[in-house]
């Protein structure tokens, strides 16, 4: 057999997208939310000298999707003040000094303190606390119980079982049964076998549907009441006006820092005869042009994403019921011509300002459910609205099933396998049949 080896040379023309540095840049500011944006701003005129940053900073608060209790305050600029709260580890410390004596058990509650998590809760094991300081067990106990005395109710548990039968302790108006049920009765009262409880305390039903709601009301994590408050506010990008029954878009301009070129300090130095710094003035001059020029088209980017949009969901922002219609973020890439990456990117994180509240863009998504044969499609959203509806409406003591709730969509034209009516119900964070039935 004859091998043959051929070489030969060919010009060819390839076009080629390639992903410089700018345009990798471009792509991860338009991702930024407006936080992340300012952030990466603010970096780049520590290394720029000729970046100064102009911003009219307004912050909004965030209430859930479809909240009818939204104000602008955005005029009040005492609202702009977080309130920083003491955390639980300043909390318990203050409790610790003020109420116990400088004695050798107050040097182990302050040890044991150390271990208690954001919960609440005692992370560290009292046989591995009693090796760590050389104590004695009763010490190291009594000083578990000093912790559990004090506020929040529920501090210093090892669980969540201790958790709810310390704050028991302190109340009242717990029913008479509570503690005792939660203490030998645990792990049958959360899995509902209630009638063997019921069987064992000699009571009805009744009463112990009763003590379930009541342990719904106790916290299984009482140190998450200090928990730090930042982040709960937003600024929008977004701002929706209707006028005369037309929507208008327009984009919030106080949330976006802007950027001022330092004419005077490029003049100075442009003006020295060190070549060096003239080659460096120039770099940062076009960084500063380039940067300049990739947050206008951000800002283009989000506000013709954001109108397509809301042209899309007029019904939202008219009807009191706030009904959505299937849409995809291809639908919207075709429309505009842009990638579906790139509307994928102007939704996340970014949100729009109305009368009635603050949503993210990427929250007006919502896949379509073809409905019957008529070939019209009801999106995702409505069919969970119909769907929690049902189950707020049924028998309490006989609560509908998964195959019963498609049997009732069906009449309504919604035709859906079980599995997804179970997906949608858990997605809700409704439980199942089983466990929402009542005793009342």
């Amino acid at each position: 057999m004859k091998f043959e080896q051929h070489l030969s040379q060919q010009q060819k023309q390839v076009q080629k997208l390639a992903m410089t540095q700018q345009l990798q840049q471009s792509i991860q500011i338009l991702q930024y939310n407006s936080e992340e944006l300012y952030a990466y701003i603010e970096a780049k005129s520590l290394e720029n000298p000729l970046i100064d940053i102009q911003s009219e900073t307004t912050y909004s608060e965030y209430p859930t999707m479809g909240s009818q209790t939204y104000t602008n305050d955005s005029n009040n600029y005492l609202n702009q003040i977080p309130d920083n709260h003491t955390s639980l580890f300043e909390y318990l410390i203050d409790q610790i000094h003020l109420n116990y004596r400088d004695t050798y058990l107050r040097t182990l509650v302050l040890f044991l303190v150390e271990y208690i998590d954001l919960n609440g809760y005692l992370t560290i094991d009292l046989e591995e606390a009693t090796e760590k300081t050389g104590a004695k067990s009763i010490q190291m106990l009594d000083a578990l119980i000093l912790i559990q005395q004090l506020d929040p109710a529920g501090v210093g548990a090892r669980g969540l079982k201790e958790c709810l039968l310390l704050q028991i302790e302190r109340d009242d108006t717990a029913p008479d049964l509570a503690y005792i049920v939660i203490e030998e009765e645990f792990d049958h009262l959360a899995n509902r076998k209630w009638t063997l409880i019921a069987k064992k305390f000699e009571v009805e039903l009744s009463e112990i549907q009763a003590i379930f709601d009541y342990i719904q009301t106790l916290s299984p994590a009482p140190g998450s009441i200090f928990e730090s408050t930042t982040g709960l506010y937003i600024r929008p990008d977004l701002t929706l006006r209707i006028k005369e029954n037309q929507l208008i878009v327009v984009s919030n301009k106080t949330g976006t820092p802007k950027i001022q070129f330092q004419q005077a300090y490029f003049e100075r130095m442009e003006a020295t005869d060190d070549k060096e710094v003239q080659a460096y003035i120039k770099e940062k001059k076009n960084e500063f042009e380039w940067l300049e020029k990739t947050i206008v088209q951000r800002g283009d980017t989000i506000l013709r994403v954001g109108t397509e949009i809301v042209q899309r969901q007029q019904e939202f922002f008219f009807k009191d019921d706030r009904p959505l219609k299937p849409m995809t973020l291809r639908e919207i890439a075709e429309t505009l011509d842009i990638h579906e990456s790139t509307v994928s990117r102007a939704v996340n994180g970014k949100y729009l300002e109305t009368e009635f509240g603050i949503f993210e863009l990427r929250s007006f998504f919502s896949y379509g459910l073809s409905n019957d044969n008529t070939g019209e499609e009801t999106s995702t959203d409505s069919v969970k609205k119909q769907l929690k509806m049902l189950v707020d409406n049924e028998n309490k003591a006989k609560p509908l099933s998964d195959q019963k709730l498609v049997d009732l969509l069906k009449e309504q034209k919604i035709e859906i396998s079980r599995r997804t009516v179970t997906k949608y119900r858990e997605s809700l964070g409704i439980p199942a049949s089983s466990k929402r039935k009542r005793y009342d």
